[in-house]
């Protein structure tokens, strides 16, 4: 019996997973060694001069870059400005595709079949065809220059429609209508019974909002004069352009604007890796 047991085991056992996992460890070193790199230029001494690529990772180490880079620069704000955007367009746009999907999907209007087809045509518009008439609305609004300029145009969302409305066609529709002769309201159906079930799916919109608000530069470059408004990748090019000559304190304001990143990737890596999961199944 255990004989019989072993060979099945060694003829489910995958003969390249040695060459898969060698494979990985590989590309992880390639990924990984960009950020390594940086962090290790940031603590190095602004005025040591390097000649061998051996140096950049071998002591003297100094925290005083990072003190000179929050002393010199904006980018504590910046990092503020991209994370109270980042939230607030996460917040919005989760609230206005998760009403929308709802409707669309479970409340019974004439056109909503249409309605649909007009978010699927939505995505098929690359963003930058819109920019133009987007910075004209914006302009005619005067709202540019502003938070509202930088958060409101960026909670359109059509694939996060998409993803909660087939999410919504799941949910039984006779747990609707039972729900409705209990007396519930279409808000109550939304709040109480809808959207607990669509956590997975919150959570992975939220998270691609986030990173997206958080990494977005051309409609911040646009929309935005104010320094004091600037987001990070806004900020972060005026004030590597001021150290073109230099490696340290440029890596100094990549790091502080990384770190964050960083951190919340490793916390939150399982919710990523569902999310990513969960679109790429439900997208």
């Amino acid at each position: 019996m255990s004989q019989t047991k072993n060979t099945l085991l060694q003829r489910n056992r995958d003969p390249y997973l040695r060459i898969k996992i060698l494979i990985g460890v590989i590309l992880a070193g390639v990924f990984l060694f960009p950020i390594i790199w940086m962090l290790f230029v940031s603590v190095k001494p602004e005025d040591m001069s390097i000649t061998a690529p051996l140096n950049w990772f071998t002591p003297p180490y100094t925290l005083s870059n990072y003190a000179a880079v929050v002393g010199e620069s904006d980018v504590l704000l910046w990092l503020f400005n991209s994370a109270f955007v980042g939230f607030a367009t996460t917040v919005i746009t989760l609230i206005v595709t998760s009403l929308a999907a709802f409707a669309i999907s479970k409340i019974k209007f004439r056109y909503r079949r249409a309605i649909f087809l007009f978010f699927l045509a939505g995505m098929m518009v690359p963003g930058e065809a819109t920019i133009i008439p987007l910075f004209e609305i914006v302009k005619s609004m005067n709202l540019l220059d502003s938070y509202t300029a930088l958060i409101l145009p960026m909670t359109a969302s059509p694939i996060g429609v998409i993803i909660l409305k087939s999410f919504f066609d799941g949910v039984p529709d006779e747990l609707m209508e039972s729900a409705k002769i209990d007396g519930c309201s279409h808000w109550r159906l939304y709040w109480n019974i809808v959207l607990p079930l669509a956590k997975p799916a919150m959570a992975a919109i939220a998270i691609f909002t986030f990173i997206g608000s958080w990494n977005n530069f051309l409609w911040p470059f646009l929309a935005i004069v104010s320094e004091e408004l600037y987001t990070l990748p806004i900020g972060i090019p005026s004030f590597n352009s001021t150290y073109s000559t230099t490696y340290m304190l440029p890596m100094t304001v990549n790091a502080i604007a990384s770190l964050p990143v960083i951190i919340a990737f490793l916390i939150f890596e399982k919710q990523i890796v569902k999310g990513v999961s969960f679109t790429g199944i439900k997208g």
